[in-house]
C-alpha cells in the first residue's frame, strides 16, 4: 500500500519471460519483481504474442500504445514556425534552443523535431524532407574522412603545440582558423576564416589556390578586423598556405596543425560543414553571384548556436567589437590610467 508505481522496463520484461519459461506462477513472478500480481497478469495478457510472451515484442507494443503522434502534427502554428526556421538553414537543435531562449522556457525538444522529420520520410517516402536537416541525410550517422597534406613544403612552419595557451579555451577573442572550402569543379574554392570565440566566419573567393593569391586574400580579410581581434591564425598543412608569413606584417602569429590532424582546427572544419548546406560541393562558383554569396555567408553568421547560448555569431562578434571600441575610447583609456582626462597629471 502506498507504493509508488513505475512502468515496467525492458529488463523487467526480460525477467518476466525467463521466470515464465521456468514455470513460475504469476504470484511468484510478482514476488520476484516486487510488483503487484495484477500488474504481472495484465502485462502478460496485453503484450503476449500468439505463441508466447516475448520481452522485445512486449516493449514495442507498450511504446506503440503510448505514442500519440508528434506535437508538430497536432499544433499547426508550432509546425509552421519550426519548418520555417529549418528552411532558413537552422538545425533542429538551433530551432529548439532559440525558441526556448525567446520564450524563456522549453517549447519543443530538438529530438522531437528530428523524429517528426524522419517519420515523414518513412511514412511518405518523400526524401525531400531530409533537405531540412543539417547533413541532408535520410538516416542518422556521419562518415569520417581522413585529411591533411605534407608539412615539409611549408617554410617557417610553427606547430600548433606552440600556440599561446589561451587559444584553446576560446575565452580570448582574436584567435582564428583558416581553410579552403573545395568544390567538385577543379580549381574552385572559398577561402574561409573562423574566429574561435564568436564563431563568426569571413570568406573570399580566390580565382585559384596559388599560395601567393591565397596569402593576398588572407591579408585583405584580416586588414578589415581591428588589430586587437587578430592575434593568431591556425592552418592545416595545405601548400596553399605556404606564404603564411605575409600575415606577420599584421602582427598575426601563424600556426599549423600536426600532419593528418585537421581536427586540431575543429572550429573551421565544423563551420565549413555547416556552410555546405548553403553552398553544396557540387555548386559551380562561376554561376554564383557575389551578392548571393554574401547573403549565404550572412545567413550562416545570423544562425543561432548552442555553444553561444543560442546567440548568433554576428551578435557575439558585434559585442566583441563594441567592447573593443569602449576599451579603446579616450574616456576608457583615461579611466584605465586611474582618473578622468580632465585631471592634471
Amino acid at each position: 500500500m502506498g507504493r509508488k508505481y513505475e512502468q515496467l522496463s525492458l529488463e523487467d520484461r526480460c525477467e518476466i519471460a525467463q521466470l515464465q519459461a521456468a514455470g513460475r506462477s504469476v504470484r511468484q513472478i510478482a514476488a520476484a519483481l516486487d510488483r503487484a500480481p495484477s500488474t504481472i497478469s495484465r502485462e502478460i495478457r496485453r503484450n503476449r504474442s500468439k505463441l508466447a510472451y516475448k520481452p522485445g515484442s512486449a516493449q514495442e507494443r507498450t511504446q506503440a500504445r503510448r505514442w500519440s503522434g508528434s506535437r508538430l502534427e497536432h499544433d499547426p502554428d508550432l509546425r509552421r514556425t519550426v519548418l520555417e526556421r529549418l528552411r532558413r538553414g537552422w538545425s533542429p537543435e538551433q530551432v529548439a534552443g532559440r525558441m526556448a531562449r525567446d520564450a524563456g522556457c522549453p517549447v519543443i525538444s530538438y529530438e522531437s523535431i528530428y523524429r517528426f522529420i524522419y517519420a515523414q520520410i518513412r511514412r511518405t517516402k518523400d526524401y525531400s524532407w531530409r533537405l531540412l536537416l543539417p547533413r541532408g541525410k535520410s538516416r542518422r550517422g556521419c562518415r569520417g574522412r581522413r585529411g591533411g597534406s605534407p608539412a615539409s613544403f611549408i617554410e617557417g612552419r610553427v606547430s600548433v603545440a606552440e600556440r599561446p595557451p589561451d587559444v584553446a579555451d576560446r575565452k580570448t577573442a582574436g584567435h582564428w582558423e583558416a581553410d579552403l572550402m573545395l568544390f567538385s569543379k577543379y580549381g574552385q574554392a572559398v577561402l574561409t576564416i573562423h574566429e574561435r570565440q564568436s564563431r563568426i566566419i569571413l570568406a573570399a573567393r580566390p580565382p585559384n589556390k596559388v599560395a601567393n593569391r591565397i596569402a593576398s586574400h588572407l591579408v585583405s580579410l584580416f586588414e578589415s578586423i581591428p588589430p586587437s581581434l587578430r592575434k593568431t591564425v591556425t592552418f592545416d598543412n595545405g601548400t596553399e598556405f605556404a606564404r603564411h608569413r605575409a600575415l606577420h606584417r599584421l602582427a598575426i602569429g601563424t600556426f599549423f596543425c600536426d600532419p593528418y590532424a585537421p581536427w586540431q582546427k575543429g572550429g573551421i572544419e565544423n563551420a565549413i560543414g555547416r556552410m555546405r548546406r548553403f553552398i553544396p560541393r557540387k555548386t559551380d562558383l562561376a554561376t554564383l553571384p557575389d551578392k548571393r554569396f554574401n547573403v549565404l555567408v550572412s545567413a550562416y553568421n545570423n544562425t543561432p548556436r548552442k555553444c553561444l547560448d543560442f546567440k548568433t555569431p554576428a551578435e557575439t562578434f558585434s559585442e566583441l567589437l563594441h567592447f573593443e571600441c569602449e576599451s579603446t575610447s579616450p574616456l576608457s583609456r583615461g579611466r584605465q590610467r586611474g582618473g578622468s582626462l580632465n585631471q592634471p597629471r
